[in-house]
């Protein structure tokens, strides 16, 4: 949907808005704001607003909130596009998106929201039962490879980098649509490695991009758990892919034999 016109116009907006790619296809362009439905809590964009406003960006870009009105939001716009196959780049950029919020606080919205990638990220984390989604292809057989990993690391995560990292010439990788999870920072690098796989044609040699991951093979497994629950909750009601179509396949196998 357009972004209606009352709502430009309370953005100062004079141009004409382009529809840009990617994500649910609901942003955009407007000159130099981009303008998106509020898919999130006013709550949570706003303390969202005020972290990337005292953040140090060093490395990186992160874009900075301009508005919200009327179910809508305002935000910069960072040029950039999503770089096929750059997957180690986008690990890189993460990790110092990651120690620039190091010491930033556990924001209790966290443990209000119900959408459908809350409810996977809890399920990977054993915070909801794995009993519960057992129906779902994969999610028995991952859960069962699980083994208890130190948590104690955790921070404020990035967890869904891999279609959220912009590149530019001459500029710092751009990080935009921030979704935080209270884990263990390899959890997010494991999230791209388990996109990478499932989505985007990547093979077991990007493995080398996450030797320096502590405990890869179980945040690899979470990451797979994350993704299969997301993806059946979307897909509510319809059939279970066939083997022959089933894009999970191949990488459980792989996080399994890892995990051994």
């Amino acid at each position: 949907m357009r972004p209606p016109a009352p709502v430009l116009e309370a953005f100062g907006v004079a141009v004409e808005p382009e529809r840009l790619p990617g994500g649910m296809e609901t942003s955009w362009r407007c000159g130099d704001l981009v303008v998106k439905p509020l898919d999130l809590s006013v709550e949570e964009v706003r303390w969202w607003g005020a972290l990337f406003e005292r953040i140090e960006s060093e490395g990186f870009r992160v874009s900075r909130l301009r508005g919200i009105r009327d179910g809508w939001c305002a935000w910069e716009y960072l040029p950039g596009e999503h770089r096929e196959r750059a997957w180690p780049e986008i690990i890189a950029v993460g990790e110092r998106f990651h120690a620039a919020i190091a010491a930033v606080p556990r924001p209790s919205f966290l443990d209000r929201r119900s959408n459908h990638w809350s409810i996977g990220e809890r399920v990977a984390w054993g915070e909801v039962a794995a009993e519960e989604f057992a129906h779902v292809k994969h999610v028995r057989r991952l859960a069962a490879a699980l083994r208890p990993i130190d948590e104690t690391a955790s921070q404020l995560v990035h967890g869904d980098l891999t279609g959220n990292v912009l590149f530019a010439d001459d500029l710092p990788p751009a990080v935009i649509d921030f979704s935080p999870y209270w884990r263990p920072t390899g959890f997010a690098s494991a999230v791209v490695v388990g996109d990478a796989l499932l989505w985007e044609g990547a093979d077991a040699e990007l493995l080398k991009a996450v030797e320096h991951v502590d405990d890869l093979p179980q945040l690899l497994l979470r990451a797979l758990i994350y993704r299969a629950v997301v993806d059946a909750l979307i897909r509510a009601g319809e059939p279970w892919r066939s083997d022959e179509n089933d894009f999970f396949l191949a990488p459980v196998e792989l996080a399994c034999a890892l995990a051994r």
